[in-house]
């Protein structure tokens, strides 16, 4: 039987890893052959895949354009060199992908929003207004306000102060994950806001123009634990909530601030330390259920996913008591998705089943008795110009050293993203995010999750520490270009410890 080849589009770590994992994963409930197909990928990734005998295909685009993307899968649609596609970057959503496909007779293949409802990400101030027509809690108080007005911005981080503790300022369009800035005193007021103008003032710029408003949303303050959720949703409305995983998207462990920017996200690990049956029903019914309703109201409903991220609240016995949405992205979050799919045992019959229609018959197959965590090697200070590192100056172009023996022993995947490969056969770091590492643990009825959780961390950063993968250092070749966030999967203990367990 021919496999159904399903595309992931896009040129990041969770592309290729569930790409991987789509082909390897054996499903024992949804039987059926899929094979997995990263639509472009990094220069590093075929070699990568053919080096390591994984069962990956790989559609060359020509240029990062959404029209080279369009080309490339229309004619990989053509000539049934693919059978479905899942557009991952939100920027190629935005530009309109999915409306080029469509426009050539392809729309019923590709799970992924239209131009027309982009707008749920790619505008937070129409999500914000999509969350309140659809009933949806979002935060307790939030303006939208001229950017280049400072004292609006100053009254009203005043008043979210004394009303509740804290503001947000977001800027309002595609941002990466980065656009929003916490101030949690009165002091930080006007730096916060300088940091963010001069970050985006080109951006404000290009989308709005010199006379034309610049908006910027401002948010109270929300409190309690972050938690987001990956919705796959059909054509019909039919949805399926796949398992919750936690992100570490500052730099460094800590609160984020100045010198511990939010950055793509450092790691993750699913589940969610506080995932539990009432939180999923209650993410069913106060944000799935009307928020899909609200898109077919609007006339934007279409296979797709959506990825709301909240903040969740719990009485006493951490019992679900609230989730307000902070914004709706409209893609798998990065890195979150890695850890997720690692899980699934039927990522492939969920995609089908979200082109098919019939999403409602197939549930997601979970290994319910696995941990997964996935860590970010980035690029560290350092360089030719006393490079910061990651997420600001970067050294690029030094050679990635692995030892594949040892990974494979430690049943450890290296995920390459940021990543190169030159003509000599050497794999070269690109800078940002290197290399993602990914691996799973048992959990057994005898054990803590907590416990379990340290030691899977620990065998990957023994990895690290070990030096099995280096980006040599030009001016040390013993060195280690590579940095890691060290907590990733700590809440887990402290979960724990909440709740006296």
């Amino acid at each position: 039987m021919r496999p159904v080849k399903i595309g992931f589009v896009g040129t990041d770590g969770r592309s290729f890893l569930a790409a991987l994992e789509t082909s390897r994963s054996k499903s024992e409930l949804y039987p059926g052959k899929y094979r997995g197909v990263v639509v472009r990928g990094t220069g590093a990734m075929p070699p990568f895949a053919q080096q390591r005998h994984w069962p990956v295909d790989f559609i060359p685009v020509a240029d990062n354009s959404v029209e080279a993307y369009a080309a490339a899968l229309n004619h990989a649609f053509e000539e049934k060199t693919l059978d479905l596609a899942l557009i991952m970057p939100e920027a190629l959503i935005f530009e309109g992908l999915v409306d080029k496909l469509a426009a050539a007779g392809h729309g019923d293949r590709v799970i992924g929003l239209d131009r027309q409802g982009a707008f749920i990400e790619a505008d937070k101030i129409a999500g914000k207004r999509l969350c309140q027509a659809a009933g949806i809690p979002v935060a307790p108080a939030w303006q939208e306000v001229e950017a280049r007005n400072y004292g609006a911005v100053l009254a009203t981080c005043l008043d979210y102060l004394h009303d509740f503790g804290g503001a947000v300022l977001k800027y309002p369009y595609s941002a990466g994950g980065k656009g929003a800035r916490i101030i949690l005193n009165t002091w930080e007021i006007r730096d916060v806001y300088e940091t963010l103008m001069n970050d985006y003032q080109e951006d404000y710029r290009q989308q709005c123009g010199k006379k034309a408003p610049w908006p910027l949303l401002i948010e109270a303050r929300m409190s309690g634990v972050e938690i987001s959720f990956t919705i796959l949703v059909d054509k019909y409305g039919h949805y399926q909530i796949l398992p919750t995983a936690m992100d570490y998207p500052e730099r460094f462990a800590g609160p984020p601030g100045l010198d511990n920017p939010i950055t793509g996200g450092m790691g993750s690990i699913s589940p969610h330390p506080l995932e539990t049956p009432a939180l999923m029903d209650l993410a069913q019914e106060s944000i799935a259920q009307p928020l899909i309703a609200q898109m077919r109201q609007q006339g934007i409903l279409r296979p797709c996913v959506l990825y709301p991220g909240c903040f969740a609240s719990f009485a006493a016995d951490f019992r679900p008591r609230a989730l307000r949405v902070c914004e709706i992205n409209i893609r798998p979050g990065e890195p979150e998705f890695q850890p997720i799919v690692k899980r699934l045992r039927n990522l492939g019959a969920l995609l089908q089943a979200a082109i098919a229609g019939n999403l409602q018959e197939v549930a997601p197959e979970v290994r319910a008795d696995q941990i997964s965590l996935c860590l970010a090697l980035v690029t560290g200070p350092g360089g030719p110009q006393q490079q910061k590192g990651y997420p600001w100056s970067l050294t690029k172009g030094e050679v990635v050293e692995i030892d594949f023996d040892y990974f494979d022993k430690k049943r450890i995947t290296v995920i390459p993203s940021a990543m190169a490969y030159d003509r000599d056969g050497n794999f070269k770091s690109d800078g940002s995010r290197v290399v993602f590492l990914d691996a799973n643990a048992t959990l057994r009825s005898t054990q803590k999750r907590g416990q379990v959780v340290d030691n899977l961390r620990q065998r990957l950063l023994n990895a690290y520490d070990q030096g099995k993968i280096r980006v040599i250092p030009r001016e040390d070749e013993q060195g280690n270009r590579l940095a890691v966030r060290r907590d990733i999967g700590e809440h887990y203990k402290k979960a724990e410890s909440l709740s006296q367990l």
